[in-house]
């Protein structure tokens, strides 16, 4: 049993880096999956449920059905998909095309999508005999830990946080499956610590692809570091605070690795989405929804102010679909001539369209800096519409859709899922599997979760 928080925070205000590291190894392995609350574990099981649709969704995308034919075989279920793989590489492509379309839960604090970074090993790992609570309580402490790694440290503005701390997220999720106690968790942290990438924030911008492997190798990395661990590899004494705090960022916050630890937990406070592009567009398209229907061909230009990491997605004249998704301009032509922003606006054709392109040409996007002083609590955009009559229309949000602050439904996440899973799916077979998820938390084993991913595999022609 752990300690209660009160004593967890003193002993946080009192030792250094590597001592929160035992601090949080002890938590990861010895906090009992009863005492995490069930409204949390119902979190997990709803970020499960999406995250399984966004895998299944990314299976339809051509690259992915390619990489998917080049992997050799295995015996480990993928969804989305009836060939089977090695657990590494089933875990590389689920986290791979998990990440592809772009309609995967984050949260806003970490700065990046914990959920995908953790359930690909997870689902790729487990153990004979665990139950739906204890699968959750994995996803939960495993989410925790490396979205907590996220928040305590600001990493170079040139990286890309895919495949950074989510090695973490994964490598304590599958040790809390496989049983670890505090030692061996702790030794699963520091060397998880050291087997991130060193990514590129260009990629996404400029439509480089490999980016949408990062969190898959994450996840591998994650099963890899339970083999090394096996074997009898070990890292140094804080791994953690040195690559976060010296490494890749220049800034690491130790207090904030265990602030509310056990009180506090990130799943709740993550976002789903249903614009199918990044989420640095999203109060954008969020403002647009605001002004209702409007006609594009009265549209004259567009401006958006917004913060600063927003400003960055500027390109009016994307060079494919990666790209499209991290374009402001793309992003705003698209969903007012398409009146949707789902995953069918965010394809080559669209990419390709000349009226799209064209209106995106008159897209333009600037910073306003009392809107990026308002993170991380806030995501803003202000979008100014002028017609062509001259006349003008406004909008302000402060806020997201689908965050902890406005969420979604279970509906609409459900809405989403069902859309996405079609595309391999059947209608049947994938109800099935979203029930199976959101039930997990009443199993006693992950059977029926199991043997709905495969029944659903197997109807794909």
């Amino acid at each position: 049993m752990v300690e209660n928080t009160d004593s967890l925070e003193r002993m946080a205000r009192s030792c250094n880096a590597a001592s929160m590291i035992d601090i949080l190894a002890r938590f990861a392995a010895e906090t009992p999956s009863e005492d995490i609350p069930a409204a949390v574990r119902a979190r997990a099981a709803l970020i499960l449920a999406d995250s399984i649709g966004a895998i299944v969704g990314g299976m339809a995308e051509p690259e992915v059905i390619a990489f998917t034919a080049r992997l050799g075989a295995g015996d480990t279920t993928i969804p989305g998909t009836p060939q089977r793989a090695a657990p590494a590489q089933a875990a590389l492509l689920m986290g791979t095309a998990g990440t592809w379309l772009e309609m995967d839960e984050g949260n806003q604090f970490a700065k990046g999508h914990p959920g995908m970074h953790t359930i690909p090993a997870m689902l790729a790992f487990p153990p004979a005999q665990v139950s739906g609570p204890d699968f959750l309580a994995a996803l939960t402490i495993g989410y925790e830990i490396g979205a907590r790694v996220g928040i305590a440290s600001a990493l170079n503005p040139a990286m890309h946080p895919h495949g950074t701390w989510g090695t973490l997220c994964a490598a304590v999720a599958v040790q809390r499956l496989a049983g670890a106690d505090a030692p061996r968790m702790r030794e699963a942290i520091t060397i998880a610590s050291t087997l991130g990438l060193a990514t590129s924030r260009r990629t996404m911008l400029e439509g480089g692809t490999v980016r949408n492997l990062f969190a898959g190798v994450s996840n591998q990395m994650g099963l890899t570091v339970h083999d090394m661990l096996e074997a009898g590899f070990t890292g140094s004494q804080d791994d953690l605070s040195h690559v976060y705090g010296r490494v890749v960022s220049d800034h690491f916050d130790p207090t904030a690795m265990t602030d509310a630890l056990g009180e506090r937990w990130e799943v709740s406070r993550n976002y789903f989405k249903l614009h199918a592009c990044c989420r640095y567009n999203h109060a954008a398209l969020d403002a647009l929804a605001m002004l209702g229907p409007l006609n594009p061909a009265q549209v004259a230009n567009v401006h958006v102010e917004t913060y600063g990491l927003a400003a960055e997605l500027s390109d009016p004249a994307p060079r494919n679909v990666l790209a499209a998704k991290f374009s402001v301009p793309f992003a705003i032509a698209t969903t007012l001539l398409n009146r949707s922003s789902k995953v069918g606006s965010f394809t080559l054709d669209q990419v390709q369209r000349e009226d799209i392109r064209a209106l995106a040409a008159r897209v333009t996007v600037t910073e306003d800096p009392a809107l990026s002083a308002m993170l991380p609590d806030h995501r803003p955009a202000r979008i100014t519409l002028t017609m062509q009559d001259g006349t003008t229309v406004e909008a302000v949000t402060e806020t997201n859709r689908g965050d902890w602050a406005d969420p979604y439904g279970e509906g609409d996440i459900r809405e989403k899922y069902d859309s996405l899973t079609a595309r391999r799916w059947q209608d049947s077979a994938s109800a099935h599997v979203w029930d199976a998820a959101m039930t997990l938390d009443n199993a006693d084993t992950l059977a029926n979760l199991q043997d709905a991913i495969t029944a659903a595999n197997l109807a794909i022609a």
